[in-house]
């Protein structure tokens, strides 16, 4: 496939990670997936869908499978950023010679993510009510029904979202804290990031 000009900024700028980004330029190109921009990274698709992301942080470079969690990986290298993410899984790199080291296993989760993305596999993502609902919360909740009602009429994804921010924190005093400072946008109907 050919590339993409509205990403060639993306590759010329000077990183850390410039040659590692284009040693898997071309190796995604040559799995035949298409090149688009999006997220301000280069996004490779097939049929218009995602498959795999390519992105970087202070200390590595990545691949990102949107849909990672349904991938074989025998090998042991895809990713979970961290607890919170269901689907997507990374390959992560430090330099453009790990990325010919691993091409082949690159290659292969390419075409496993393609040939689910042409599937239309889904990823089965777990359910707003299986997520742990801190005690602290559980109690204000309790406490009063009108940010019961309100947190409960809220979109599952935003009741997610301060799900998570809740009980990422350590301690309890800070849990309380978040709760306190976010209980007024709960009652307005608002999310975390609104």
């Amino acid at each position: 496939m050919a590339m993409n000009p509205k990403v060639n900024w993306f590759f010329e700028k000077e990183t850390p990670w410039r040659d590692a980004y284009l040693a898997l330029r071309d190796l995604l190109l040559d799995c035949g997936l298409d090149e688009e921009l999006k997220w301000g990274c280069p996004c490779y698709t097939v049929n218009q869908k995602n498959v795999v992301l390519m992105h970087g942080f202070k200390e590595y470079c990545a691949l990102l499978f949107h849909k990672g969690a349904l991938l074989r990986d025998p090998e042991g290298i895809l990713v979970q950023q961290t607890g919170n993410v269901q689907a997507a899984r990374q390959i992560r790199f430090t330099s453009a010679g790990q990325v010919h080291q691993l091409a082949a296993v690159v290659r292969e989760c390419v075409r496993q993510a393609t040939e689910l993305e042409l599937a239309g596999a889904k990823v089965v993502m777990k359910k707003t009510a299986e997520f742990e609902v801190p005690e602290e919360f559980a109690r204000k909740l309790e406490a009063s029904p009108a940010l019961a009602e309100a947190f409960h009429a809220l979109t599952p994804g935003r009741q997610r979202g301060y799900l998570l921010h809740f009980s990422s924190a350590k301690q309890s005093a800070t849990r309380e804290a978040r709760i306190e400072r976010n209980t007024e946008r709960i009652l307005e109907g608002k999310g975390l990031d609104d």
